[in-house]
């Protein structure tokens, strides 16, 4: 299924309106992505390139840059969230739960979501059986969390022509991989629908940091910003906005402040929901359900 037969294009002006609960206008997630990087395999992104090239095994700067932010950074994103008492999401490798076990557990005690996010950090189009990786990532949240992760994003928002099949198949409710709306919307499989929940890669410091090379500020300027005009754009009808972070980025000493000053910024609006992709599902199908009511209900009356 071509991607625009999976979901049909939608002008955001000419949908019925959304409404957040409370009054509300915005709901916020924040989206920490916990990675398991094998040092027998190509880092999946580098910050030092060796001095005669190619791809080094084993590489230690590389995987050590990345260690970094499960060693040191994650510890000072979490002490901000439980400060602002903010439930993140956890975006997290089937393999780093047992690899990074206090990590899985200091987010399971604060009743954070467990979403799927592979189980190694690895291009899901060159997975040997991606229908396999998808069973033994659910397991690994599942017999950890106790609950099936709902919710998936793809490793490097990868996918392959089935994965949106797949995914429903094995019993998952929404993904973040595709990256097109402020709303949730629907995407069409062979066997139902799933909710993509809206996710970034704006306000994303592997964009912003990785990628593009901007300076640290970047990501606070960005992420206000962004808010402003959503929070704008929010005055008729409701809208998402996701903040990304990945430990080894946005958690070294001299990026953290950007992220805690655009965090602080967004927390003194006080009609600001801040909320977890499951919940952001579970409310735009009750809403979705609640217009399809009406509207049979104002059929029948005619």
């Amino acid at each position: 299924m071509l991607p625009n037969e999976r979901i049909p294009y939608s002008a955001i002006t000419g949908r019925p309106h959304l409404t957040l609960p409370r009054g509300a206008r915005l709901a916020v997630w924040i989206i920490v992505n916990v990675e398991e990087w094998n040092p027998r395999e190509p880092m999946p992104r580098t910050v030092l390139p060796p001095p005669a090239g190619g791809s080094p095994s084993p590489d230690i700067p590389n995987w050590a840059w990345h260690e970094y932010g499960n060693r040191v950074g994650f510890w000072r994103f979490l002490e901000l969230l439980d400060r602002l008492k903010i439930k993140a999401v956890l975006a997290i490798n089937g393999s780093a739960i047992a690899a990074y076990e206090p990590i899985a557990r200091a987010a399971l005690d604060r009743g954070w979501e467990f979403m799927g996010h592979g189980f190694s950090q690895k291009n899901m189009q060159r997975v040997q059986d991606e229908r396999e990786d998808i069973v033994k990532t659910t397991k690994a949240v599942s017999g950890f969390t106790g609950r099936r992760p709902r919710g998936w994003l793809g490793p490097g928002l990868t996918e392959s022509w089935e994965t949106p099949d797949i995914l429903v198949e094995e019993g998952y409710e929404y993904i973040c991989d595709w990256v097109l709306d402020d709303q949730p919307v629907r995407l069409s499989t062979r066997s139902g629908s799933i909710v993509s929940v809206p996710y970034t890669q704006e306000c994303n410091d592997v964009a912003m940091i990785a990628v593009q090379h901007h300076r640290a500020q970047e990501y606070r300027d960005r992420a206000i910003d962004q808010f402003e005009q959503l929070y704008q754009d929010a005055k008729e009808s409701a809208r998402v906005m996701a903040l990304v972070f990945h430990p080894y980025l946005m958690g070294v000493p001299h990026r953290f402040r950007y992220f805690r000053e655009a965090l602080e910024h967004i927390c003194r609006r006080p009609d600001v929901l801040f909320w977890t992709g499951e919940e952001i599902h579970d409310w735009y199908v009750t809403k979705s359900a609640d217009r399809a009511t009406e509207q049979r209900t104002v059929q029948n009356q005619g």
